[in-house]
C-alpha cells in the first residue's frame, strides 16, 4: 500500500527546527502506519486494559485544534500529538463498528449505525434485496444478516442484521457540509476478509464533495467496498464505492444519500439504473484464495464464449491488474455492454494468454 507524505513547509512554525519536527512528523507517521493502515493487535490484554487506555489517551487540545478538525494541516509537535491522540479515539470506535459482509460468493465491507444492527454498505456489495448475509463482527463472531434497498445509480445498500443483539455502531453526519482538506479516515477489509485480521484504517483528505459522490486521496483496495469513510471525530461521512483510476482519487457514496433515502433503504426498494444497461462478464472466482481464480463460469456467458475456463486465474483486466474478486467486479462496472476487454489469465498448466471479452447487458439476470 503507498503511503502519502503529508509533511511539508507550510506546517512548519516560525522560528521552529525543521530536522526536529521532521522527525517527530515521520515518528507520528510511523505510529499511524502502525495503528491505522494495518489490523491492530488485539484482543485479551487490550480488552483488559481498554478502561484504563481510554483515560490515558484523552486529547489535549491545542491553540489549533479546531482549525485541525475542519482540515486545516499540524502546525507544530503539540499539533501532531492531538491528532494523533484523536485518531487513536476514533480508530478503538470505529474497528468496534466496522464490519466484513459476505454475500453470495461476494464480500466486502459495511458499517453498522444502529443499535439494532442496520448495516450501510455499497449497493454492489449486497446486489438485491433479500439475499442471505453472513455478518463478521470485530472480534470475529458471525451473525446473520439480509440484504435491504439499494440506489444502483450512486452504489448505496443496506443490510439488516437478524440475529437479535444490541451493536457497537457509529453515528452518521451529513457530507452536505464537508470541505475540500477535509481530513478523514477509511476503514475496510483491504484485500478481502482473513481470519484474525483486523480492517485497516487510512488518512487522507477530501479531494472534491458533491450530492452524488464524495473524492478522496485515502487509499482503497479491493474489499473495502463498504467499507465506511469517517470524518476525524468518528462520524460516517460516506461508504467506500469505487477505486480511482489514480491510487490518490478514490470515490465514496456520501452519508446525505443514506440519510435522505432511509425509509427506501429499509423499505428494500430498489432504484436508479432499473431500465439502463449493466456490463456483465459472468464468473464466479475462489474468494477464500489469495490469486483470483475462477471457479465457474455460466454457461452461454461472455467469459464462456471467450474461452475462460474454470480453474483460470485472472491476471488484469483490460490491462489493469486484479488483485480480488470485488476488485475484478469493480472493474467490469466501469465498462459498458457491448466493450470489448482483454483479460490475461493464468491457465492451471502455468500458460499464460490473453483472451478478448465483449461484455454484454445483465439486466434480467439473477445476480447470484
Amino acid at each position: 500500500m503507498k503511503q502519502r507524505t503529508l509533511l511539508s513547509s507550510s506546517i512548519l512554525p516560525a522560528g521552529a527546527s525543521r530536522s526536529n519536527l521532521t522527525a517527530s512528523f515521520l515518528n507520528f507517521l510511523v505510529l499511524c502506519g502502525l495503528v491505522l493502515c494495518f489490523p491492530l493487535l488485539a484482543n485479551a490484554q487490550e480488552k483488559a486494559n481498554s478502561a484504563n487506555s481510554a483515560q490515558r489517551t484523552s486529547v489535549q487540545r491545542t491553540a489549533h485544534f479546531s482549525e485541525i478538525l475542519t482540515g486545516d494541516a499540524p502546525h507544530n509537535v503539540a499539533d501532531l500529538r492531538s491528532m494523533e491522540q484523536l485518531i487513536q479515539q476514533v480508530t478503538t470506535k470505529a474497528l468496534d463498528a466496522t464490519v466484513g459482509v459476505i454475500v453470495g460468493a461476494a464480500q466486502g465491507s459495511g458499517v453498522v449505525v444502529s443499535e439494532d444492527g442496520l448495516i450501510l454498505t455499497a449497493g454492489h456489495v449486497i446486489g438485491k434485496p433479500g439475499r442471505e448475509v453472513t455478518v463478521i463482527l470485530n472480534d470475529g463472531s458471525r451473525v446473520k444478516g439480509v440484504t435491504l434497498g439499494t440506489d444502483r445509480s450512486i452504489d448505496s445498500g443496506a443490510i439488516q442484521i437478524t440475529t437479535p443483539g444490541k451493536y457497537k455502531h457509529l453515528p452518521v453526519r451529513s457530507s452536505s457540509n464537508l470541505k475540500d482538506g477535509e481530513w478523514v479516515l477509511v476503514m475496510g477489509h483491504a484485500g478481502g476478509i482473513v481470519k484474525d485480521r483486523r480492517p485497516a484504517l487510512r488518512l487522507g483528505r477530501v479531494l472534491a464533495n458533491s450530492r452524488d459522490v464524495i473524492a478522496t486521496d485515502a487509499t482503497l483496495v479491493g474489499g473495502d467496498s463498504g467499507g465506511p469513510l469517517l470524518d476525524i471525530q468518528g462520524n460516517v461521512i460516506g461508504i467506500n464505492s469505487r477505486i480511482g483510476n489514480r491510487i490518490t482519487a478514490n470515490l465514496h457514496v456520501p452519508s446525505t444519500q443514506y440519510l435522505d433515502n432511509l425509509d427506501r433503504l429499509r423499505n428494500s426498494e430498489v432504484w436508479g439504473r432499473l431500465g439502463g444497461t449493466q456490463p456483465y462478464l459472468g464468473v464466479r472466482c475462489d474468494t477464500e484464495r489469495q490469486e483470483v481464480v475462477v471457479t465457474r463460469v455460466t454457461p452461454g456467458s461472455p467469459a464462456d464464449q471467450a474461452g475462460i475456463q474454470e480453474g483460470d486465474q485472472i491476471l488484469r483486466f483490460n490491462n489493469r491488474e486484479i488483485d480480488s474478486f470485488d476488485n475484478l467486479k469493480l472493474m467490469v462496472n466501469q465498462y459498458s455492454p457491448g466493450d470489448r476487454i482483454s483479460v490475461r489469465i493464468r491457465r492451471s498448466s502455468g500458460n499464460v494468454i490473453t483472451l478478448e471479452v465483449e461484455l454484454t447487458d445483465r439486466r434480467q439476470l439473477d445476480r447470484e
